[in-house]
């Protein structure tokens, strides 16, 4: 029986298209996917839609279940929640997160894809992938008990950190953004909020996620001495400028790198990727986290809504995709 589904498609840099696709029947070992949901990983995908990724990072950037190259034409997303059709007995009629573009069904190898709990709503669980680049930060930065923590930059990637730094015990946590509306999201998720020019400084640990030089200058600022400053930031192909003068050396600051293509080697002894995804998808069961999703629109206006969001003009932390007229 042959099935078609439908993908949104980067045709050139800033035009995306919605195409027919046919899927392939599953295998024994497969997955038929229908998606619910899916989300948009703002930073990233809004600098592949404008055609930012460097030569030298596209085997780097491609995602799990891409199709096409950089820049384009090319398939590309990675937060997508859907419900087992075709497959294994186990997975049939459960949500499943997999990291698959914005697609309205597709077929995968079984495991590909995580259960989602069943106290974690479809949506809240498009978050996995991001949730999960803060689990592998953290993992990478090592918070200890009693520390003073600050993020700068509360997008997604921020929000996630910070969220989860509010739950480890004594960790006074202040995260830090350019918008003032940035605020109620501090409150949401239970972490205190401050302008660059108010935050506190004396910190034992910086994670920055502005994806700007002002904010990873800002952040190297705020340290302590021995302090370190976490980078989650993804610039592309932008340059980076930095004042390295000052404090830099006489306190001894580190800077560092955190990347979630690969787990932390804090933790890839013992922890697999699975691993990491389940643990993200487990501490989703968190509602707060519901405050990260600003946003929603039908799959037939995300060529539309990924241009007014690299464009600027449309302000989201998560932006949802729905499904639900396929």
């Amino acid at each position: 029986m042959t099935r078609e589904a439908r993908a949104f498609w980067l045709r050139s840099p800033g035009v995306g298209e919605i195409r027919s696709t046919t899927l392939p029947d599953p295998g024994p070992d497969d997955v038929l996917v229908r998606t619910l949901h899916s989300g948009i990983s703002r930073g990233t995908e809004t600098l592949v839609f404008r055609g930012g990724v460097p030569t030298d990072q596209y085997a780097t950037m491609r995602a799990p279940f891409q199709e096409g190259d950089f820049p384009a034409p090319v398939k590309y997303g990675y937060l997508n929640v859907g419900v087992v059709e075709e497959g294994p007995a186990a997975l049939l009629g459960r949500t499943v997160f997999c990291l698959y573009p914005h697609q309205s069904a597709y077929v995968v190898p079984a495991t590909a894809v995580t259960v989602v709990p069943d106290d974690v709503p479809p949506a809240r669980a498009v978050l996995a992938g991001t949730v999960e680049t803060a689990v592998n930060a953290l993992w990478d930065a090592a918070p200890l008990v009693g520390d003073r923590v600050t993020v700068v930059g509360a997008g997604m990637v921020g929000a996630c950190v910070a969220a989860l730094l509010a739950r480890f015990p004594g960790v006074r946590v202040q995260l830090v953004d350019a918008d003032p509306g940035r605020a109620d999201l501090a409150v949401a998720l239970g972490v205190e909020f401050a302008s660059p020019t108010e935050a506190v400084t004396g910190r034992d640990l910086v994670v920055h996620a502005s994806a700007t030089s002002a904010g990873l200058q800002r952040s190297l600022d705020l340290l302590a001495p021995e302090g370190t400053v976490v980078d989650l930031s993804w610039y592309g192909d932008r340059s980076v400028n930095l004042s390295l003068g000052g404090a830099f050396h006489s306190g001894r600051l580190t800077i560092r790198s955190s990347q979630v293509g690969t787990v932390s080697p804090a933790r890839s002894a013992s922890r697999s990727y699975a691993d990491r995804l389940a643990l993200a998808l487990d501490l989703l069961r968190e509602p707060a986290f519901d405050a990260l999703i600003t946003g929603t629109s039908r799959f037939d206006d995300l060529p539309d809504v990924l241009d007014r969001l690299a464009a600027g003009t449309l302000p989201a932390l998560c932006h949802l995709i729905t499904y639900d007229q396929e």
